[in-house]
């Protein structure tokens, strides 16, 4: 579903946009790692936070990628929070921070209420 040219924006450690619904129907954008595992795109996220509690009430979410060399050229991936799985070592954080660059990375201070939001992949734009 995700075409060749734009895979790469997805495989490389690019900064993410992730948006979520509020409760009041706006909606809140974030920065964001994330992880494309080939079929899902990957987050580590608290429970404690706005966004995780957005995703409870409303799974709708969509992620944009833009190429830091050219922004014009970028891919919106839309689909829904299909699990959020628990992370208490936040042991997936640690694997993000390495993968955007931080060979020190350790577990965040709020691991114990970690969780690995897991996105489907149902809508694919961009160019």
């Amino acid at each position: 579903m995700i075409p060749d040219a734009q895979r790469d924006l997805l495989e490389n450690p690019n900064y993410g946009s992730l948006g979520t619904v509020r409760p009041d129907g706006t909606v809140q954008v974030n920065p964001m790692w994330f992880s494309f595992d080939g079929e899902h795109l990957l987050f580590t996220h608290t429970v404690t936070r706005q966004k995780y509690r957005n995703l409870q009430r409303n799974p709708s979410m969509s992620l944009m990628v833009f190429d830091p060399e050219r922004p014009y050229r970028y891919i919106e991936v839309r689909g829904r929070l299909l699990e959020a799985e628990p992370d208490p070592e936040g042991a997936f954080y640690v694997f993000l921070g390495k993968r955007y660059g931080n060979a020190q990375q350790d577990a965040p201070a709020d691991r114990a209420d970690r969780v690995i939001l897991k996105m489907s992949i149902d809508k694919v734009g961009g160019q």
